[in-house]
């Protein structure tokens, strides 16, 4: 088995640059260059025992690859534990072979034999949509609902952007300006449970496209950094990424998101950036996060369809 490492990583974030720039809707979101650099970074140390990858080329090329989580339980300390009873396909293909994802499927069948299997198609790909029904997939409803965990992708060009304003006291930093353990601190405040560590951010950090003047913060008076996003820029296509962005929870409701944003956008376009993207939720029950996204001017892009084919 070989282990999915930088040199992997980045042939498949180079497929994700030829997708953004020919047919950015048929991007799917968990396999842009941004998140795949930040699921990556994170969880390699974690969950790479766990992870299988192919790869599928034409004319010497990377066409397509497929990227399996298999199913797992990791006890931790303190008793919690790290757990997903079913397989989870990431893929992406270009956009000129898309039969190549029926090859993935196969695979996915393969090493994820005897488990549940799930799969995200994207709205707006219809190929995909016909491939994954004929392999016996199905609409996820549970996940797909209006209650369901599906996000949708979203997308803002970068002519245009409303400068930022912070509530009195509060200031604008970046990674570059504080100890890498409060950059930790500032993720964790913001996603509470979230098993970020400095050793984590290290792998991160070490990811392309990563750089620290585009990791952008918000400091409270106090000092407290109650704001954080990453913004991953892909000069190639002059696209910029947000992923993840947070809010402390003691800081909500205050428009730190939405200056945050608004920031991030302007040093993404300062960089060379001429688009953003971001994913969110896009239940209706849990609209905030899309409300925000849409309050600085991004539109959905398309929507994940959460597909799942029961063991057996």
């Amino acid at each position: 088995m070989t282990t999915l490492g930088p040199t992997e990583l980045r042939l498949m974030q180079g497929l994700a640059q030829k997708v953004t720039a020919l047919r950015p809707e048929l991007l799917n979101g968990d396999a842009t260059i941004g998140e795949l650099a930040w699921v990556w970074g994170k969880d390699v140390d974690t969950l790479a025992p766990f992870w299988r990858h192919r790869f599928w080329f034409a004319d010497g090329e990377l066409a397509a690859w497929g990227w399996a989580c298999l199913p797992h339980h990791i006890a931790r300390a303190g008793g919690a534990a790290i757990a997903a009873e079913a397989a989870n396909l990431t893929w992406q293909a270009h956009p000129d072979r898309p039969e190549l994802l029926d090859g993935i499927l196969d695979w996915y069948d393969a090493v994820a034999d005897g488990a549940d299997r799930l799969v995200t198609v994207q709205s707006a790909d219809q190929a995909a949509q016909a491939i994954v029904a004929a392999h016996g997939y199905v609409f996820d409803t549970e996940a797909g609902s209006d209650d369901g965990s599906w996000v949708q992708f979203n997308t803002r060009d970068l002519a245009d952007v409303p400068e930022p304003v912070l509530p009195q006291g509060f200031r604008f930093l970046t990674a570059g300006d504080v100890p890498a353990a409060d950059a930790v601190q500032a993720h964790r405040d913001a996603w509470p449970g979230s098993r970020f560590s400095e050793a984590a951010f290290a792998r991160v950090r070490g990811t392309w496209p990563y750089r620290a003047d585009l990791h952008v913060l918000v400091q409270a008076p106090d000092g407290t950094l109650a704001a954080t996003a990453i913004i991953w820029l892909d000069e190639a296509t002059r696209t910029a990424e947000f992923e993840p962005v947070g809010t402390h929870r003691d800081f909500r409701r205050l428009g730190l998101g939405t200056a945050l944003q608004l920031n991030g956008m302007h040093l993404a376009r300062a960089a060379g950036a001429t688009r953003m993207l971001v994913a969110c939720r896009g239940v209706a029950s849990q609209p905030a996060a899309r409300n925000m996204y849409y309050g600085v001017g991004f539109r959905q892009l398309s929507r994940d369809l959460p597909q799942i084919k029961a063991k057996g």
